[in-house]
C-alpha cells in the first residue's frame, strides 16, 4: 500500500500553525506530564530499547511475591539492562534478587543461562514511589528474537503496584524467592501480566537504533495469538532484522489498551506518558505514532481539531527530543458498539490532516491496508479479529507489511529553525 513521505517541520512553525488553527489560549490541549522521575533515563551511551511495555496501575502489591515475566528481544546485543518501574506506587518497593535467562519452555529456562542482575553493584534495591531503576549491565551476549525470562523477587512492596495489564504473553507468579532456580518446579502460577518490568535495553553491534509504537489496544496486540508474539510491532521486529539496510533493529511496544492521546483512562495519556514511555527510552530514533480512535469513541468524543491540536504537541516533543515521527492513519472501527457517524466524520477529518497536514516525518496508511473494499468504513472481513475494530493475526501482519522501514531510519537530530 502506498506510504507518503512528510517534509519535516520545524518546531517553530508547527507551534504556529496550532496557534493559528486553534488559537494558543484555546485550552485544547490537557496539562502535560511533569519531568521524569530520578533514573528514568539510562546512562549516555548505554545502548538501545530491545523491549519495552506501557506502565499502569495494575492493582494491589504484595509482600513475598516473585514474578518470572518472559519478554521477547527485537535487537542482540551485550551489556543487557532491565528497568524496573515504581512509577504508579505510593510506597517504596524492594526487589530482593532479579535474574535474567533464556526461556526453555514455560517457566523453566535454559539450564546455565540465568544471571543474577545487581544495582550499583548490590543485589538489592529499593525504588522509591514513583521511581524507576536500571540495573548494572550484564556481561553477556543476548540474542535477537529471543525469549528473555526476567525473574524478580519482592519482599516489600505495598500500595500501589506497577505494570502492564494486558500482555498477551504468558508469565509466572510464585510465593518466596525462586528467582535463581532455573527449574519451573516452583512457578505454577500463571499470569497474564508483566509486572515491575517495563524496558529491556542492550548494546548491539554494529550500532543500531530503535523505533517506539506509541498506540492503543491495537498496537499492545489485542485479538492477535497469545504467545505467538503476532502484535503488528512484533511483525515490524521481524522486517527490521532481515532487512540489510535499516539501522533500525529495536522496537519497543508502547501499546497500552483503551489509550487515549488527549486524557487519562485507562492509563495516562499519550501526552502524559510521552517522556516516560518513549524519549527516556535509549537508542530511539523515531516514534511511530498510531492512536486517536478511543479519543473519536470516548464519552463526549474529541473532536478532530483537539486531536489534531495534541498531535501537533506531541510531534514538537519529540521534534526537540531529536526523534522523528511517523503516523499512520486511524483504522475504520464500523460495527463496534461505540461507532456512530459523528465519530466517522472525525476519523475521517483526522485521517486527512494525517496524510496531508504535514506534521509528520513521514505518514503509513493503516486505513487503506485495514479498510474492506466493498465498505471503507468497516475493516476487511479477512483481517477482523472478530469485534469490527481489532485485527487479527493475518491483519496485523498486513499492517507491519505496510510500514516503509526507510521511513523509520531518518536521522535523529534536534530540528533548527527554519
Amino acid at each position: 500500500m502506498p506510504r507518503t513521505a512528510r517534509p519535516r517541520r520545524r518546531t517553530a512553525l508547527a507551534a504556529l500553525s496550532t496557534c493559528l488553527v486553534l488559537g494558543c489560549a484555546s485550552g485544547e490541549i490537557p496539562g502535560e506530564e511533569p519531568p521524569p522521575s530520578p533514573g528514568a533515563t539510562a546512562p549516555s551511551g548505554d545502548g538501545v530499547v530491545t523491549w519495552a511495555s506501557s506502565a499502569d496501575r495494575v492493582g494491589a502489591a504484595v509482600d513475598g511475591r516473585g514474578y518470572r515475566l518472559v519478554v521477547r528481544t527485537s535487537v542482540g546485543g551485550s551489556g543487557l539492562r532491565v528497568r524496573l518501574s515504581n512509577a504508579f506506587g505510593d510506597q517504596p518497593v524492594t526487589f530482593g534478587n532479579v535474574h535474567a535467562g533464556l526461556q526453555r519452555r514455560g517457566a523453566a529456562l535454559v539450564p546455565g543461562s540465568n544471571r543474577r542482575l545487581t544495582f550499583g553493584g548490590a543485589r538489592s534495591v529499593t525504588v522509591p514511589a514513583g521511581g524507576i531503576v536500571y540495573s548494572d549491565p550484564l556481561p553477556v551476549r543476548v540474542p535477537a528474537a529471543s525469549a528473555l525470562v526476567v525473574s524478580l523477587f519482592v519482599p516489600r512492596a505495598g500500595g500501589v503496584l506497577t505494570g502492564h495489564w494486558m500482555a498477551m504473553q504468558t508469565s509466572y507468579t510464585t510465593d518466596g524467592d525462586h528467582t535463581a532456580e532455573e527449574s519451573a518446579a516452583n512457578w505454577t502460577q500463571r499470569t497474564g501480566s508483566w509486572f515491575y518490568l517495563d524496558a529491556v535495553t542492550v548494546r548491539p553491534r554494529p550500532a543500531a537504533g530503535a523505533v517506539v509504537a506509541l498506540g492503543d489496544s491495537i498496537t499492545d496486540g489485542w485479538h492477535s495469538t497469545t504467545d505467538l508474539d503476532r502484535r503488528w510491532p512484533d511483525h515490524l521486529a521481524r522486517r527490521l532484522r532481515a532487512s540489510s539496510t535499516s539501522a533500525v533493529k529495536g522496537v519497543a511496544n508502547e501499546g497500552m489498551a483503551g489509550n487515549r492521546v488527549l486524557t487519562d483512562g485507562p492509563g495516562q495519556s499519550a501526552l502524559n506518558r510521552l517522556s516516560r514511555d518513549v524519549l527516556s527510552l535509549p537508542g530511539v530514533r523515531t516514534v511511530f505514532l498510531f492512536q486517536g480512535v478511543n479519543d473519536i469513541k470516548a464519552e463526549p468524543g474529541a473532536t478532530a481539531a483537539r486531536i489534531i491540536a495534541g498531535y501537533r504537541r506531541l510531534t514538537e516533543r519529540a521534534h526537540a527530543a531529536g526523534k522523528c515521527v511517523v503516523a499512520a492513519t486511524l483504522a475504520p472501527y464500523k460495527g463496534w458498539g461505540e461507532w456512530d457517524p459523528a465519530g466517522e466524520a472525525v476519523r475521517r477529518r483526522v485521517n486527512a490532516f494525517i496524510r496531508t497536514g504535514g506534521t509528520f516525518d513521514a505518514v503509513t496508511d493503516f486505513d487503506r491496508v485495514l479498510r474492506s473494499p466493498r465498505d471503507a468504513e468497516r475493516i476487511r472481513p479477512a483481517f477482523d479479529g472478530g469485534d469490527h475494530l481489532h485485527p487479527n493475526d493475518k491483519g496485523m501482519r498486513a499492517m507491519a507489511d505496510a510500514v516503509d522501514l526507510e521511513s523509520l531510519d531518518c536521522e535523529a537530530g534536534p530540528r533548527g529553525q527554519g
